[in-house]
């Protein structure tokens, strides 16, 4: 795991916080919003993990058709043997 790579978002999350806390914001309420957005934010942090950007995209294209193509020909190839 690359942590450079969350400490930037680390940061601007302690930011907010301590900004929402001087502003006089229950941390209830934060705590709320934070179970609230739990599912997408983790959902991000998951993709941006395993690597799924969109600039990959025309790489799994081209994958994607390859293994199209092998299905298609072990699946003749096992419809010929029957």
């Amino acid at each position: 795991m690359n942590h450079d790579k969350m400490l930037k978002p680390m940061l601007i999350a302690g930011a907010v916080l301590v900004v929402l806390g001087l502003a006089g914001v229950p941390i209830g309420n934060v705590g709320f919003l934070l179970f609230l957005l739990m599912c997408p934010l983790m959902m991000i942090f998951m993709m941006r993990g395993m690597d799924h950007g969109g600039g990959q995209s025309h790489d799994h294209d081209q994958h994607d058709h390859e293994d199209d193509r092998s299905r298609r020909r072990d699946t003749e190839d096992i419809s010929e043997d029957r």
